[in-house]
């Protein structure tokens, strides 16, 4: 839960970034050195060549994260519907206590017997819910008037696709303290794929 997977990348992107980079220097578009080339464009923040390549991933999460997800309007987005398809399960927190001096963060140091409460608790209303959820269905409800009684824990899967520009910047902005960690999660998930796949511009990126 809270992943990304690889779906499809420009192939070659970094070459075909560097290339396209090159565009005022014809006799030089083809150099297989570019590494400096790339790195010169991240620090002097030269952003419109990394809009020549793109990447999509799927993303597993649940319906409490997607929407933090879908702000990103760079992107384009193809969710789960629970308009057309039957939800099948709910993902029970991870349950941390409210830092008090940062609405923005939470803490792990939560009292273990608060924590199982909570967690027997969450189930048993995960349960609840989901058994609404059938018997709706079941007295042939539309599924998506039956949605509205499934938790926030509701799981859901989503294509999210955009230039690498716009990737480098959702990692750099989700991978780090301030978003919500399962979240943030799935934006390394996601860097740990451009670093696989793009590993120059992940470094002069980030190292």
């Amino acid at each position: 839960m809270h992943t990304a997977n690889l779906i499809w990348i420009t192939p070659d992107a970094e070459a075909l970034i560097a290339k396209l980079a090159r565009v005022s220097n014809p006799q030089n578009e083809d150099n297989p050195d570019y590494k400096g080339l790339i790195k010169y464009l991240i620090k002097h923040k030269h952003w419109s060549p990394f809009e020549m390549a793109s990447m999509c991933v799927e993303i597993r999460t649940t319906r409490a994260i997607s929407p933090q997800i879908l702000r990103h309007r760079s992107f384009s987005f193809q969710e789960f519907s629970q308009r057309y398809a039957e939800a099948v399960d709910a993902h029970v927190p991870q349950l941390r206590r409210q830092d008090k001096k940062n609405r923005q963060n939470s803490t792990d140091d939560l009292d273990d017997g608060i924590k199982l409460d909570f967690d027997q608790r969450i189930h048993a209303h995960f349960d609840e819910a989901f058994n609404l959820y059938q018997d709706m269905l079941a007295s042939g409800i539309a599924k998506e008037c039956s949605r509205e009684v499934l938790p926030l824990g509701t799981e859901t899967r989503l294509y999210m696709s955009g230039t690498i520009r716009s990737w480098l910047h959702y990692i750099d902005l989700r991978g780090d303290n301030g978003t919500q960690r399962e979240h943030m999660s799935i934006a390394r998930s996601v860097g740990d794929i451009l670093a696989t796949k793009c590993p120059l511009i992940s470094r002069a990126m980030w190292d």
